[in-house]
């Protein structure tokens, strides 16, 4: 899973809450393998006004699809919802080569 997010209006009480809050609620997603984080620099091609971006991986398919499911997953959508509204795009993938 893929989460970017734009510039926030206060980029450090973004992150504090992201670290603080965010983070560990996604910790709790059952099957979560690694997050990896990615403090945007700047854009050199496409749009602009990203700030973050989260990667999120799984075993397999398999166990992305049952932590999607899960009760913690839900309350960490809940609580992006909560901090990030309108700022996220989330998406899904595979990995491929790596």
């Amino acid at each position: 899973m893929i989460v970017l997010y734009k510039t926030p209006a206060d980029t450090d009480a973004f992150m504090r809450h992201y670290r603080e809050k965010h983070l560990p609620l996604v910790a709790r997603i059952p099957g979560l393998v690694k997050t990896e984080l990615t403090l945007i620099e700047r854009t050199l091609m496409g749009e602009q006004g990203s700030f973050l971006l989260a990667e999120l991986y799984f075993a397999d398919a398999e166990s992305f699809r049952a932590a999607m499911k899960s009760q913690q997953n839900a309350a960490t959508g809940a609580d992006l919802a909560n901090f990030a509204e309108g700022l996220a795009t989330v998406m899904t993938g595979e990995v491929i080569e790596g």
